[in-house]
């Protein structure tokens, strides 16, 4: 696979939303499915046999049987997530969806927001799944098309010092040309009231937390 339009999912050891991976990988969403360490119980747990499984194996307790395995040592610079971020750019991946990263301990999960972030900035469309909501990288200048729903909460942070002329349109609050930083609440808890919405941003990189469609 050298395209860069194939989708990945990287399914780490934190809480997982196994209905939301379920649903998209029995519609063939996924080219690559990759287990970070733990991340491979979870897919046990849905009968689903990953493509490569990648980490030190110190949550998970033993080496997986996998198609392929990418096993680093326990003593790293890099989180195991990270090492699977730059296994799936190596080899291509133009949208990646991840899985198990957020929840659980709040610095691991700050750490994987962060680190995504990075990634998304070398132009591979990143998004978070988490149990009750998704969190997508936004990088300007760019627009992310929300799902329409009749109701339901977005928050928008800046992951950059300052992201510059955002723009929420479709939702019960406006927001226009506003520059966010990453030292305010500005952005927290907009609602989605069954019209068509975005967020845009020129300028920087945001986190946009959206209800899962």
């Amino acid at each position: 696979m050298t395209s860069k339009a194939f989708t990945c999912a990287l399914v780490a050891a934190s809480d997982f939303n196994a209905a939301a991976f379920t649903d998209r990988w029995s519609a063939g969403a996924f080219d690559l499915i990759v287990a970070v360490d733990g991340g491979f119980a979870h897919l046990q747990s849905v009968s689903c046999d990953p493509d490569v499984a990648v980490g030190d194996f110190d949550s998970l307790g033993y080496v997986p049987m996998c198609k392929e395995v990418i096993e680093h040592p326990t003593h790293k610079d890099k989180s195991d997530l990270e090492l699977a971020l730059d296994y799936v750019l190596a080899r291509g991946a133009g949208r990646v969806v991840v899985y198990g990263a957020l929840g659980g301990r709040l610095d691991h999960s700050v750490g994987n927001l962060q680190m995504c972030a990075r990634f998304a900035e070398c132009g591979v469309a990143v998004e978070l799944v988490d149990v009750e909501c998704v969190v997508s990288v936004l990088v300007g200048p760019g627009t992310l098309e929300l799902p329409r729903l009749e109701r339901g909460t977005v928050s928008v942070f800046s992951a950059v010092d300052e992201a510059r002329c955002v723009t929420e349109r479709g939702m019960e609050y406006a927001l226009e040309g506003e520059n966010l930083t990453n030292r305010t609440t500005r952005g927290l808890s907009n609602e989605l009231i069954g019209r068509p919405s975005s967020v845009t941003v020129e300028e920087g990189t945001l986190f946009v937390f959206h209800p899962i469609a």
